[in-house]
């Protein structure tokens, strides 16, 4: 084995550190072969010591094929590679939300990517080009864990039902999970995704799938941009959704990653929730992301518009 592999810090449940990785390595196929089952086994990959576009890109090809991310395609904006999605927060355009008395720039709501379309990716690494001071933490949580740790009689209430998803770009207005307080402002790029075509209509995924290739149960739900349940659109089934959701997001299931120079971080967006904790006001955060392609194929979009 050409690297090193050691658990995260502080969970035992998925996860895993690789370093002594080169990036001439990457093109070994047994190397390959290796990040590849390690992925699907851990959910959640930190790479040390490689943090440049061209490694980045190399890595998400491991997994799949890097897309543009769907928000983009028609965007005519430069970027630093067509597949590369920049996710920045700065004082004069970004996102900024109060949250117990604190600002909060670039602060993203538990979620996994793409709930609010049919077709989910299968993964994404993430790299920093400008890293905080202070802050910008990434928050990481597992659906197979989560299952697991339900109790017996929500996973029987869960099993079958699916959830109804929307586009939403202002976390205040969400229905469920870590609600923020007050929304101060939202970035041009996050404003300009409410009118694109692809967000148009609600679809649905279901709460609960086993995962392929190993039968885990996965507890597929992303508090940011969930509506409802489809068929107990009401309190009934609102309460049931807060009420595992509350249990999906305690701080004892996730992971959050403190980024250091020359970090990558990939994820399996079929069963890892994910958030941006969000920094101080005066610090900049700019991230770089690869969307890699896939459909788990259980999402299915429904045939009317909402208002």
């Amino acid at each position: 084995m050409d690297f090193k592999i050691d658990p995260l810090h502080g969970t035992d449940a998925f996860g895993a550190i690789v370093t002594g990785l080169t990036p001439a390595a990457i093109n070994d196929a047994d190397t390959r072969k290796q990040l590849y089952d390690l992925w699907i086994d851990k959910g959640v990959i930190v790479f040390k010591g490689l943090a440049d576009l061209d490694t980045q890109i190399s890595l998400s090809e491991i997994y799949g094929k890097p897309e543009i991310h769907p928000l983009l395609v028609g965007i005519d904006r430069p970027r630093e590679h067509f597949v590369i999605a920049e996710i920045e927060y700065v004082e004069e355009d970004g996102d900024l939300y109060e949250i117990d008395g604190e600002l909060r720039g670039g602060y993203l709501p538990w979620h996994f990517d793409l709930a609010y379309m049919d077709r989910i990716n299968h993964g994404g690494i993430l790299r920093g080009a400008v890293l905080p001071n202070r802050g910008g933490e990434t928050g990481f949580i597992d659906g197979i864990a989560a299952y697991d740790a339900l109790p017996d009689d929500l996973k029987q209430r869960i099993e079958g039902r699916r959830i109804i998803y929307r586009y939403l770009a202002d976390a205040t207005q969400a229905k469920f999970g870590e609600i923020p307080d007050k929304c101060i402002s939202l970035s041009s790029k996050i404003s300009l995704a409410l009118e694109h075509p692809a967000v148009k209509n609600p679809v649905t995924h279901p709460m609960v799938y086993s995962q392929k290739g190993t039968g885990r149960k996965v507890l597929n739900i992303s508090p940011w941009h969930a509506v409802s349940i489809e068929g107990m659109e009401g309190e009934e089934g609102d309460e049931l959704l807060r009420q595992v959701i509350d249990l999906m997001i305690r701080p004892e299931l996730a992971y959050y990653h403190e980024w250091q120079e020359d970090d990558m971080v990939l994820w399996d967006n079929w069963r890892m929730l994910h958030c941006a904790c969000g920094v101080p006001p005066g610090e900049q955060r700019k991230m770089r992301r690869t969307t890699i392609a896939g459909d788990y194929a259980l999402g299915r979009q429904l045939a009317f518009a909402e208002d």
